[in-house]
């Protein structure tokens, strides 16, 4: 038997109907909001829970898997494959823009073409 989080992952997934995001450190608030209000994502911040904000990056990649949440960040940290192996991967989408409405416009991208594509 595994942890209540492990047991009620399958079942927000099904029942979300929108993406789930682990939203870490580095992402601007705004952006955060933007992803809260403009896209309709749940978003999980990490700056909001004392207990989250300071965690080492090996830790939002375990609790965005267990959680069952896409880890969404700036930290190219993550392309690091011996410390964040893609077959234990929560799914990570690592992020580069100039500035916040280039990051926005990227995240609405990532909205349409990865998170919630048109079906057929």
């Amino acid at each position: 038997m595994g942890s209540l989080a492990e047991q009620l992952r399958p079942i927000a997934t099904e029942l979300a109907a929108a993406p789930r995001i682990y939203a870490d450190a580095n992402l601007p608030a705004g952006v955060v909001s933007f992803m809260r209000h403009e896209l309709g994502w749940d978003v999980l911040f990490v700056l909001e829970d004392d207990r989250l904000r300071r965690a080492p990056d090996e830790e939002h990649f375990r609790l965005a898997l267990e959680f069952g949440r896409t880890l969404i960040t700036l930290d190219y940290d993550f392309w690091d494959e011996r410390r964040f192996p893609m077959a234990s991967s929560p799914g990570v989408i690592v992020c580069s823009a100039p500035d916040e409405p280039g990051l926005m416009r990227l995240l609405r991208h990532a909205d349409r073409s990865l998170l919630r594509p048109a079906s057929p």
